[in-house]
């Protein structure tokens, strides 16, 4: 059974940081590309970060790029979010993005709220 498990959200005051993680279990990790993505109430969920099957690849979106640092840990199964100068509009519900890089198949974590208060 796939299961992405997200920790590390909160409550936080802007310019504050937070360091999301995400553990994989039942898939072959390090074949799989790893995202984060974000959903705030009344929006598209958006893609925030992702990382290549290695490491040695990362995509950023324009709003994050600068103060967001994507990672993963293929020995331990996890991929992290660093999350810098948090600002307000960084509010949202976080998603771990799994896809498999052979056939594509992707699966979702249940999400964990970031919340940075002004």
């Amino acid at each position: 059974q796939v299961q992405l498990v997200e920790s590390g959200g909160g409550l936080v005051q802007a310019g504050g940081s937070l360091r999301l993680s995400c553990a994989a279990s039942g898939i072959t990790f390090s074949i799989y590309a790893m995202g984060w993505y974000r959903q705030a109430p009344g929006n598209q969920r958006e893609l925030v970060a992702d990382i290549s099957t290695s490491g040695g690849r990362t995509n950023y979106a324009d709003s994050v790029r600068g103060r967001f640092t994507i990672s993963r840990d293929n020995a331990e199964n996890t991929v992290y979010l660093q999350m810098n100068s948090l600002k307000p509009e960084d509010t949202a519900v976080y998603y771990c993005n799994a896809q498999n890089t052979l056939n594509r198949r992707a699966y979702w974590g249940q999400g964990t709220q970031v919340t940075v208060s002004s």
